[in-house]
């Protein structure tokens, strides 16, 4: 039974929550679970240029969301250590934004720019002479009193982290000089990464438990831990001592989470395929239509994963649900497909 003195519970926790939610993030390479081939090409780059004392060249991380793109950069910062400046691609709105951000970084500092396929035109072409030769010339004034001035930089590190790899220019994606592909996660190491968050929250799991958050977390990080903290939720308010695989299969279907860790929006995006136009081809616009959500939001955070796991496939004439989709939904597969 739910008491109501434990869901009114008062706001101490959550103080404490909010610093143990900075500690959820590794800080060193060691400490960092999963990406492998990242970790051990970024751990090479990193010793090499500290050995030169140089500084790092400029990286571009992509992959979806979720996955620890900006995480890593702060690993890089650590690494080298060396000072982080994070800001967004949206947040940079014109060149004096960009100016006065490089104008506060040290030599060796990183510049971590989250969705950096979203900079505007005119400051991504102040950022290509910043990138190559660490200078930028701004025009000051107005009319006839209107100069250029040549503003030397520090030789920094840009860090740039995007989920639409395909959406940046050549020029920009040809000065990154290292670029890396984020992987979604093997369920592995998602079930290192549940036990360390559950280690951090002094909370008990069970190894079967751990497995099954791990296995419906769609292969992220982020969604592990998010479940994670949801099904601690449940575990408390039901006096389980231990989180086990029993109470991660009731809260995950309170969640709307089904066995293959596809949520609501997912299963509603397969099932409209389906019912509406038998299975596809069907283009991205009409599917945000049909299910009212964004465009941007099924291509970068829903469908990547149904591609994946092969659920969904693309052809030049839209996307259409696999016989693994309409096995998934327990639906026959018509033959004439």
């Amino acid at each position: 039974m739910m008491d109501e003195d434990k869901l009114l519970s008062g706001d101490k926790a959550n103080d404490a929550e909010a610093s143990l939610e900075k500690s959820l993030r590794p800080q060193t390479l060691a400490q960092y679970i999963g990406q492998d081939q990242v970790k051990h090409e970024m751990g090479v780059y990193i010793e090499a240029a500290r050995k030169r004392e140089e500084s790092l060249d400029h990286v571009l991380l992509f992959g979806p969301p979720g996955l620890g793109k900006t995480t890593l950069a702060m690993v890089i910062a650590n690494e080298m250590q060396v000072n982080i400046r994070t800001t967004s691609g949206p947040a940079i709105e014109k060149p004096g934004d960009l100016v006065a951000l490089l104008n506060e970084l040290e030599p060796g500092d990183i510049l971590f720019i989250d969705e950096i396929h979203r900079l505007p035109k005119i400051v991504e072409e102040m950022l290509y002479s910043a990138m190559e030769d660490f200078f930028v010339d701004i025009v000051v004034g107005q009319g006839p009193t209107a100069h250029p001035v040549h503003f030397p930089l520090p030789p920094f590190t840009l860090i740039g982290a995007t989920t639409r790899a395909g959406m940046l220019s050549a020029p920009l994606r040809d000065r990154f000089g290292i670029v890396e592909h984020m992987e979604y996660y093997q369920v592995d190491d998602l079930e290192d990464i549940v036990k360390r968050t559950a280690d951090i929250f002094q909370t008990s799991i069970k190894p079967s438990g751990a497995h099954e958050i791990a296995r419906r977390s769609r292969g992220t990080p982020r969604i592990a831990n998010r479940l994670f903290k949801r099904i601690r939720d449940f575990a408390e308010v039901a006096d389980q001592d231990a989180i086990d695989e029993a109470i991660v299969s009731r809260s995950l279907t309170y969640l709307r989470v089904d066995a293959d860790g596809l949520d609501e929006t997912d299963n509603k995006l397969l099932r409209t395929m389906i019912e509406y136009y038998d299975g596809g081809p069907v283009g991205l616009a009409t599917i945000a239509a049909n299910i009212g959500e964004e465009t941007d939001t099924i291509a970068e955070v829903v469908e990547p994963y149904l591609l994946q796991i092969g659920f969904l496939k693309r052809t030049q004439r839209g996307r259409v649900v696999t016989l693994k989709g309409y096995d998934h939904l327990g639906l026959p597969y018509p033959s004439a497909n």
